[in-house]
């Protein structure tokens, strides 16, 4: 089928392209419909008359980045996707491609057999239209120590045939599972063996049964340090067999509140090439403080932090995949001056954890980088990494009508 929207070719003043090889730097990229037709550092050559219908944007002040891809999305917008309703999942993307996200799972929480088959089932469709990803179950076989903010009521032991039937329609596309719960590994064999991802999280597993995981197959860790047993001198636990193991990518949530940056900056360091941001984001994600609802169980927000309602357990974030961006670049101590070599490194790495290791966690070889042939998801971002404008198989997202008026952002602005 031919796409009638010619070519757009965008020079900018930072480019990064996701690929180590490529030099951060001025440079440009090329678009013909959904495609990436090419990309280059410096200006682009002029090799005769421009094609009918092409058009250029000139944006020395720019930075360019690709579109974010998020293996972990509750919500966002005010829209939740637990719920199972696809329209409030598809106002929850919309809410988050206008902050960059061109490519997200769609996350679903701790919830009855009936219930969670509901919801898989209600939104199967949206990945059969490449809306989403792939859904991303987080539950129910989470240990009951660390069920964080998911329902204690509704946690229990992996079951083959229930998993069988989550698995069966081909649109789940990761399983987090605690592997200490009895039949643990068996369940990340049957996960992994089905072609879904095997993610280990919300476990107390110690550190020989997370290898043994590894072993059967699990290949993420789920917001590391979250949510599980933590690292100790004698007693390592999980954190450090995923951290150790160069199969298994590590989740971080970057939004300043659930990791210290230098935690984030340590693991960075130690698993390069293996860490992908995830917003962790819930129905409150771009709301104002307040009441708002994860799955069965109420969530209060107060200066930007969600918790479960009358407790201090951080309930998801309300971050956006730019903030992620801009705190990873921002690091552990004073921001590095943009256009300066560590800023550009520091860039270089971040575009790697929100974009390129994500995609590849989910096998995609066309989205992640911005290179000949790939879907053109990018973003277009100012100095200070903020989003201007968001591509999105070639054009050009909308912002989404806000269901509040306020579009805050959790401890960035």
């Amino acid at each position: 089928m031919g796409d009638d929207r010619g070519e757009l070719t965008i020079t900018v003043g930072t480019l990064v392209t996701g690929d180590d090889r490529v030099p951060v730097g001025p440079g440009w990229v090329r678009l013909r419909g959904d495609r990436v037709l090419d990309a280059g550092p410096g200006r682009p050559g002029s090799a005769g008359a421009c094609p009918a219908g092409s058009r250029d944007l000139d944006l020395p002040d720019a930075v360019l980045v690709p579109g974010f891809v998020d293996l972990h999305v509750h919500g966002g917008g005010g829209a939740s996707l637990p719920t199972g309703d696809p329209d409030e999942a598809l106002a929850a993307l919309a809410f988050h491609r206008a902050h960059g996200t061109t490519t997200s799972l769609g996350s679903l929480v701790s919830d009855t057999p009936a219930a969670l088959e509901r919801a898989a089932a209600a939104l199967s469709g949206l990945v059969t239209d490449g809306e989403l990803a792939g859904l991303h179950l987080e539950g129910p076989w989470l240990a009951d120590a660390r069920c964080g903010a998911h329902d204690p009521s509704t946690l229990r032991d992996p079951d083959p045939s229930e998993i069988a039937r989550l698995l069966r329609r081909g649109t789940v596309a990761m399983v987090t599972l605690a592997p200490e719960r009895p039949g643990g590994l068996d369940a990340v064999r049957q996960v992994a063996d089905a072609g879904a991802v095997a993610a280990v999280g919300h476990t107390d597993a110690p550190y020989t049964l997370a290898v043994d995981a590894i072993a059967a197959g699990a290949r993420v860790g789920t917001h590391l340090f979250n949510a599980m047993a933590p690292l100790g001198h004698r007693e390592p636990g999980p954190a450090a067999a995923l951290l150790g193991d160069p199969r298994v990518t590590v989740e971080l949530i970057t939004d300043g509140v659930h990791l210290h940056p230098s935690v984030v900056e340590l693991v960075l360091a130690a698993a390069p090439g293996r860490v992908a941001a995830v917003t962790d984001a819930m129905s409150a994600a771009g709301m104002p403080d307040g009441e708002h609802r994860l799955g069965p169980l109420r969530v209060s927000v107060r200066d930007g932090v969600a918790r479960l309602a009358g407790r201090d357990t951080i309930a998801g974030s309300t971050a956006t995949g730019d903030v992620l961006l801009r705190r990873i670049v921002a690091g552990s101590a004073a921001p590095p001056e943009p256009g300066t070599p560590a800023w550009t490194q520091a860039l270089q790495r971040a575009v790697g954890a929100t974009s390129t290791v994500p995609a590849r966690v989910l096998g995609r070889d066309d989205v992640g980088r911005l290179a000949p042939g790939r879907r053109a998801d990018l973003v277009l971002l100012d100095r200070d990494l903020h989003v201007r404008t968001v591509y999105r198989n070639g054009a050009e997202v909308p912002r989404p009508s806000p269901r509040h008026p306020t579009d805050r952002l959790t401890g960035d602005e």
